[in-house]
């Protein structure tokens, strides 16, 4: 039996294979990670290797569109389209980021609600002295939970990682699409994340010496895919575009398995908040509650993500919409993209009477991709030095195979990292725009703007706001929130009245359908420029 042999920067390794199978099949089935976003038919153009010798087949199609010139001679491949017609040594280029838990720090948002009333024994179940609740936020990239102490309104510890479900795909349509398919699929996509929180609560009570059955409350707040996915609802409603303007309601009937999966109390109260409508979900709203965005008029949040979510309060009405902003402020998608995690370039500055760049990287080792907010970073640096045209397009000597950021390991940004970018940001940007339409507003008239989501952690407001990512209002006036789903699950998780709240939030507010808009194709288009974000 012929075998693949494997290098990582880690490791090497060998596989048996039966001759029939990609590589990247066969990487799967051995549970090797592998960068990924289109389900194994080349479209995304993520899992590079490099092929060291072997009988493989022909370049593809594909391969000839998404790889660049340089790239195909250095004998790059998508491991999606190599067929290994016998012994195969192969170099893992796209590896797969480390599915491993980080130590997730409070933000500031979540520090404020030790200032809750503690919750009473009778409103917890359970015998102990000491009652415990786990705060989740279900993202299409990434999970966030955190693990409190409900009796003294303290939070002990916090995790994130990669949702398990990117195997399925990047996108919330690919992977709706993929549920679709089976129910066996369905089955599978609903699992993955369960047992993904579930594999976080055990490291974080292990970590603070908790018995994980002595959990007795676990809320979860997430996007409407991600939410329809888990609590296993018809995948397809979210496909129909005449229902994203309607209610939609995930209800999940397997509490008693739940529990049983995340080794919680038996009699466990376990609620999926519903989302408001379409491809808002309840981590929209939960990040509403936790920023406070209805205090005052003129508040506008920005929840960056694979869908990116926003919201407007007029002073009466909050106004929503969502975006289909992709991978792409989460670092994913891109060959020279990952999260924003140990290894990413997450800042990116000019270096004086110098062509090169100051690159800074999370937990300051050697740099393996970068991360959306680095990525906003090496555009606005690139445009002020004329490398890059306000259309996007990188200037000769880039304009070939894409502006390297680093030589050893390669990190290269390419037209086509640069056109993700733009996507996304052009949808946010269709989103900001129509919002301040429908109220009569400036974006002068701001008094706030939140940016919420791991993107917005690292990100320099000025060069957001120069390529047109965010509204040209006072610098001052723009706010790094970080996950404030994540912050707003938590207070529900401890409020007594964050059931009311919520409700209240949803009476109040309004959702706009992008799709219906009828000036979205022009105001798609003029966001797509790299230029500041007109709104006057």
């Amino acid at each position: 039996m012929p075998q693949l042999t494997f290098i990582t920067p880690d490791s090497t390794g060998r596989i048996a294979f039966t001759p029939g199978s990609s590589v990247r099949e066969i990487l799967d089935a051995a549970g090797v990670p592998i960068r990924s976003g289109c389900r194994g038919n080349g479209a995304c153009g993520l899992c590079i290797v490099q092929v060291e010798n072997g009988e493989v087949n022909g370049f593809t199609k594909n391969e000839l569109l998404l790889l660049t010139s340089d790239q195909i001679d250095w004998n790059a491949r998508l491991a999606c389209q190599l067929m290994p017609e016998g012994d195969l040594t192969i170099r893992i280029v796209g590896a797969a980021s480390s599915r491993g838990w980080r130590v997730l720090p409070p933000s500031r948002l979540s520090s404020a609600f030790s200032n809750l009333r503690p919750l009473a024994a009778n409103e917890s179940k359970g015998s102990t002295d000491n009652h415990y609740g786990l705060a989740v936020d279900l993202g299409t990239t990434h999970i966030s939970v955190s693990l409190w102490d409900l009796t003294h309104a303290n939070r002990l510890s916090g995790r994130v990682g990669l949702n398990p479900q990117y195997r399925f795909g990047t996108d919330v349509v690919t992977r709706l699409i993929a549920a679709g398919e089976s129910p066996e699929n369905a089955r599978r996509m609903a699992l993955k994340p369960l047992y993904a929180i579930g594999e976080a609560l055990r490291d974080m009570c292990l970590h603070d010496g908790i018995d994980p059955r002595m959990l007795t409350r676990v809320a979860i707040v997430g996007n409407t895919a991600m939410l329809a996915l888990l609590t296993e609802t018809d995948p397809g409603i979210l496909l129909r575009p005449h229902s994203w303007t309607q209610p939609f309601d995930c209800r999940q009937d397997r509490s008693h398995s739940w529990v049983n999966l995340l080794g919680v109390h038996p009699e466990a109260s376990i609620e999926v908040v519903s989302p408001f409508a379409g491809f808002v979900g309840s981590d929209l709203l939960a990040g509403v509650l936790a920023s406070h965005l209805t205090d005052n008029p003129g508040g506008l949040l920005i929840d960056f993500g694979t869908n990116s979510e926003i919201a407007l309060w007029d002073g009466n009405k909050l106004w929503i919409t969502s975006a289909a902003g992709g991978p792409a402020f989460e670092g994913c998608g891109m060959q020279c993209g990952m999260p924003a995690e140990p290894g990413a370039i997450y800042r990116v500055g000019p270096v004086p009477d110098s062509t090169y760049f100051h690159l800074e990287v999370i937990g300051r080792g050697k740099a393996r991709g970068i991360c959306g907010s680095g990525l906003v970073d090496l555009i606005a640096c690139l445009r002020g030095a004329g490398a890059l045209t306000p259309t996007g397009k990188l200037t000769p000597p880039h304009s070939k195979d894409g502006f390297i950021v680093q030589p050893e390991p390669m990190i290269r940004m390419t037209h086509r990292d640069v056109d993700m970018l733009q996507r996304a940001k052009a949808a946010i940007g269709v989103g900001i725009k129509t919002l301040l339409n429908v109220t009569g507003m400036s974006a002068k008239e701001l008094s706030r703007v939140c940016v919420c989501g791991a993107f917005g952690e690292h990100l320099n407001i000025c060069n957001a706001q120069r390529i047109g990512l965010l509204p040209a209002t006072l610098p001052e006036r723009i706010e790094l929130c970080g996950n404030t789903a994540l912050a707003g699950c938590e207070r529900l998780l401890l409020s007594p009245t964050g059931a009311e709240d919520l409700e209240s939030l949803r009476q109040r507010a309004t959702i706009i359908n992008l799709s219906q808009s009828s000036d979205f194709e022009s105001l798609f288009l003029e966001s797509l420029y790299l230029q500041p974000l007109m709104t006057d």
